[in-house]
């Protein structure tokens, strides 16, 4: 039994996600009015997941996060707006620790609650199987990866090539979905602004997330980190952010290789899709010059793709289960025989940065 307990001050939205939860035969639903409620309920509930509004009075979802993060370590799924501001409150709260998060439909929720039910359904389950450790919260799990990952790239051997290959002349996939804002950080806040090739990057989320989640990125680090929402000449010491609701893909024009975003196409059911990016990539740059990395998230994005690439020359890295989230897409890929490397999340920038050196 899936025990869920749902915070949100609309009474409306609380009975509406109530019926979708108790229409599964596995869950057991308890409720919340604010997060002053929810604190009280977690010692008395014992929830799997909780489900978090982000704007309540007395007590807002993120203050709530925070707590829950310290007092009774939980996975938390946001629920969220498409807007601006609720994208930023999305960040935020993903790195304060939610794993996961369903984004409120636009106009009357009662109108579209079965559209949205489906997916939240789905990201309950996988939450409910999410890894996370008791003792720390996501944002000092992330700094503290992220200075290993920085020692380790200072004490990189010497027998590394000193000189950098020719700019461009091969590119970094990175696919990752739930869990993996996070991720991302602990994977590009270490790299130098010199690094050799262009990184291009699918994350599952909205369009109205992915140019903030860009932004945020790009605060963090050396790298250059932008949403790609037009063509994109791609250069070294740069990461392209897909943009959410359609595909990253590479392509060539007469300047050299370029990033665009393309409307999404039948058969790639993930938003954007790393499989998509991936083989176009392909089309273009020779397998044994790319390289790709998956990391958390659920389902299996990428991880055909990237196995085919491994197998015509190209080199792979897998997030390793120990340090995932919710270990679906690198699992997948590992389970495929495509991971040349299998690693946890703070020694993937040191292998990378090997590899392309």
């Amino acid at each position: 039994m899936i025990k869920v307990l749902v915070v949100d001050d609309s009474a409306l939205v609380r009975k509406l996600l109530g019926q979708v939860f108790a229409a599964e035969a596995d869950m057991e639903t308890c409720f919340a009015r604010n997060g002053l409620e929810a604190l009280e309920r977690l010692p008395t509930f014992q929830p799997d997941v909780v489900t978090l509004d982000v704007h309540m009075p007395d007590m807002d979802g993120l203050a709530c996060l925070d707590r829950i993060m310290i007092e009774r370590p939980c996975p938390v799924v946001m629920v969220s707006s498409l807007t601006a501001a609720g994208a930023e409150a999305t960040l935020e709260a993903l790195r304060l620790g939610a794993v996961d998060f369903v984004a409120k439909p636009a106009g009357a929720v009662s109108l579209r609650i079965d559209e949205m039910a489906p997916i939240l359904v789905e990201k309950i389950r996988a939450a409910a199987g999410a890894r996370l450790r008791p003792s720390l919260r996501l944002r000092e799990r992330i700094r503290h990866r992220t200075g290993r990952t920085a020692e380790l790239l200072r004490s990189a051997p010497a027998s590394l090539p000193s000189s950098p290959p020719v700019a461009g002349e091969g590119l970094v996939l990175v696919g990752t979905s739930t869990g993996g804002p996070p991720a991302l950080e602990a994977l590009l806040a270490p790299l130098p602004a010199d690094f050799p090739w262009p990184i291009l990057v699918v994350q599952h989320m909205p369009a109205t997330f992915t140019g903030p989640l860009a932004r945020r990125l790009n605060g963090l680090g050396a790298l250059n980190v932008v949403e790609v929402s037009r063509p994109m000449s791609l250069e070294p010491g740069s990461a392209y952010v897909g943009r959410g609701d359609g595909d990253l893909i590479v392509s060539r024009r007469p300047g050299g290789l370029v990033a665009m975003a393309a409307p999404a196409q039948p058969g790639y059911p993930w938003r954007p899709s790393t499989d998509r990016l991936v083989r176009s990539a392909m089309q273009h740059v020779s397998p044994s010059r790319l390289v790709g990395v998956l990391m958390t998230g659920m389902g299996d994005d990428g991880a055909a793709a990237m196995a085919l690439m491994r197998e015509q020359g190209g080199r792979t890295i897998a997030e390793a289960q120990e340090t995932a989230v919710v270990w679906g897409m690198p699992g997948e890929l590992v389970k495929a025989g495509g991971a040349d490397f299998v690693l946890p999340l703070p020694e993937i920038a040191e292998r990378l940065l090997a590899l392309v050196s």
